[in-house]
């Protein structure tokens, strides 16, 4: 673990996995919530969290470089379920780089249980995590100018949903109508870091090869 400063109220610490960093952030949490770490602002991305309004920098460096982790937490607050019709235009792909069928993949991805990692790209998007790393794929040598919003997409590790339509180079595997960014909302963003999510098939599943 390293602990650098970034200004004068914030500190970045940068661990050597995403386990890590989910760990981390959900202990600062803890922290936080029970009144023993005074820090506004706790964000975490795919290997690092950082803390801002932190008053005492150089105590709370020394605090944290002496941090022994907990294993990330078993249990969210809450599980999102995200409907979804594996219909994506990359779906075959995605199916031929894995070895399997399209329904397999569907099958897959819709079986296993995610968690928010971080979020960041775009309002709304979540980089989740839970596939095994034998379904990691590359992002496409050509990017799309425009991804529809509601994509549901492979990148990598990560598995992530377009809150709106915007350029992007993942894969591209099914679609959902589930409003992911909606500012007249309380909370604006429907996944937050720490969130389970499943995806529910709805509709027919693409190609069956």
């Amino acid at each position: 673990m390293r602990v650098l400063p970034v200004g004068a109220h914030a500190l970045l610490v940068e661990v050597s996995s995403g386990d890590e960093a989910q760990a981390l952030h959900a202990e600062l949490l803890r922290r936080r919530a029970e009144g023993s770490l005074p820090a506004g602002e706790i964000v975490p991305a795919a290997r690092t969290v950082l803390l801002d309004g932190v008053s005492d920098p150089v105590r709370l460096t020394a605090e944290l470089t002496a941090l022994a982790l907990p294993p990330v937490p078993e249990q969210a607050p809450e599980t999102v379920e995200i409907p979804v019709r594996y219909d994506g235009p990359d779906l075959a792909d995605v199916a031929a780089h894995w070895g399997v069928s399209a329904r397999e993949v569907a099958r897959v991805h819709a079986g296993t249980e995610f968690r928010v990692a971080f979020c960041g790209f775009a309002p709304g998007f979540g980089y989740l995590t839970g596939l095994p790393a034998r379904c990691d794929v590359p992002r496409r040598p050509t990017p799309r100018t425009a991804v529809p919003a509601g994509s549901v997409a492979l990148a990598g590790p990560y598995t992530g949903v377009y809150p709106r339509s915007s350029p992007g180079g993942w894969q591209l595997i099914g679609t959902t109508d589930l409003v992911l960014w909606d500012p007249a909302r309380v909370p604006a963003a429907l996944l937050s870091p720490g969130t389970r999510v499943r995806f529910v098939p709805v509709g027919a599943t693409g190609p069956a090869a």
